[in-house]
């Protein structure tokens, strides 16, 4: 299994960062096996493509909640990895306070 998971959509709150903002987080180190998705489905011209990050960010974005590790961009960045016989990546991650709000 390349990822922890296979999810469909994003469990964690909006967050609301901007691609500016995103890039002010500085990349770190990432295991695959430890990550969530977010995508289940996969676009193989993408993932194929050798210029599918010219328009955007060079690292995966990952959002930390509650313990896990989702990754909310970045999946064909992944699997070129896991393609590559990699088991980590660098990505920017983003940790979400995970506190529940108070009764």
């Amino acid at each position: 299994m390349i990822f922890k998971s296979v999810g469909e959509g994003r469990p964690y709150p909006e967050h609301g960062l901007s691609h500016r903002e995103w890039a002010r987080i500085p990349p770190r180190q990432v295991r695959l096996e430890t990550l969530i998705t977010t995508k289940a489905v996969l676009d193989l011209h993408s993932l194929l493509s050798k210029d599918s990050t010219f328009y955007g960010d060079l690292f995966p974005h990952v959002v930390q909640w509650q313990g896990e590790l989702y990754l909310e961009d970045g999946l064909h960045r992944a699997l070129r990895a896991a393609l590559h016989q990699r088991s980590v990546l660098h990505a920017r991650v983003l940790e979400v306070d995970a506190a529940p709000p108070s009764e």
